[in-house]
């Protein structure tokens, strides 16, 4: 099976190291000339997956064409906000193979979830949604983990569960994408206000009782957008919440340590200007599609108010006792 994995960022490398365990035919494409040169030079990137190498035999592109055409499976591991320009750059070659998407937010403008993005543009309805609980340094170093694969067509699951299961890997299917994709979305706002915490030295009595908090606001949310409720309890709900919102590895949890330190505005500009917190997009796209659809989630708009409107910080303590 030819696997091509559109991004080159460290999730996108992460799962090459699962695809290769499977033994099937890898292809990394990024339009950015000098990260493939970097990587087909070095064979690594050490500053996210530090001590790890690259497989020799994985190809390494920036030739999309070539990438695409005779794959059987597209991973689409970019950024969220990038989504929609790479399904219409992949467009051209696309010939109906299965698409698994590995990006997890909500398009800013249309405030659309990524797979209606790519359904509206490649006309197909081959996609899954990858989401759950891991980092991609311990796919790269082959640490036992376990993921949510949503998907409705059953190609598109036979394929994607041949091509990831293994010893260290388990997936478990459903068909809720919806869900699986507010799961996966807002899972980064909520590392925000749980690194916000973090860096007021809130308890960690008073962690848990946010994290519990938020996964009743998010079971909430699942159902009012027409999700199934149940999938809170999933890898991609409960198990992503966990990791997220308690790891430091977390960039979104990052942001929100700085924020909860009370740091100057220009030292908490710089990091978001240098680091990819997907939280930050989200923030921004959720409060506005909940706006449309006229849904109240409280939790939300504080953090929004905390980032955005200067809000203080001590909030969050306020409005965990006084929610309800």
């Amino acid at each position: 099976m030819k696997v091509v994995i559109i991004g080159a960022g460290a999730y996108a490398l992460g799962l090459s190291f699962m695809f290769h365990e499977n033994k099937e035919k890898i292809t990394i494409y990024s339009k950015v000339e000098e990260e493939i040169r970097k990587l087909k030079e070095t064979r690594s990137n050490e500053a996210y997956l530090k001590n790890v190498k690259i497989y020799e035999d994985i190809s390494l592109t920036t030739d999309l064409k070539e990438a695409v055409e005779g794959s059987d499976l597209i991973v689409l591991a970019t950024s969220s906000k990038y989504i929609e320009n790479m399904a219409e750059e992949i467009k051209p070659y696309y010939k109906n193979q299965s698409i698994l998407i590995a990006a997890k937010g909500i398009e800013q403008n249309k405030l659309l979830f990524l797979d209606e993005i790519v359904k509206t543009i490649l006309k197909t309805k081959k996609i899954a949604i990858l989401s759950g609980p891991t980092f991609a340094i311990d796919l790269a170093k082959k640490q036992t983990v376990g993921l949510t694969v949503a998907v409705k067509n059953k190609e598109t699951k036979l394929l994607v569960k041949k091509a990831l299961e293994n010893k260290y890997l388990r997936l478990r299917d459903t068909k809720d994408i919806k869900g699986v994709e507010i799961c996966g979305a807002i899972k980064n706002v909520l590392a925000i206000a749980s690194g916000i915490l973090e860096g007021m030295d809130a308890s960690n009595s008073t962690k848990a009782m946010f994290l519990t908090e938020a996964l009743h606001d998010v079971r909430f949310l699942i159902k009012s957008l027409n999700g199934k409720k149940n999938t809170i309890l999933s890898y991609a709900g409960f198990g992503d919440i966990i990791l997220t919102c308690s790891s430091n590895n977390s960039r979104n949890f990052q942001l929100g340590v700085l924020i909860g330190k009370g740091k100057a505005k220009k030292e908490i500009e710089e990091y978001r200007n240098t680091n990819t917190v997907e939280g930050i997009y989200t923030l921004q796209a959720l409060t506005k599609l909940l706006k449309r659809e006229q849904v109240e989630l409280p939790i939300l708009h504080l953090i929004y108010d905390i980032i955005f409107k200067e809000t203080p910080k001590e909030a969050l303590l306020q409005f965990l006792i006084k929610k309800d």
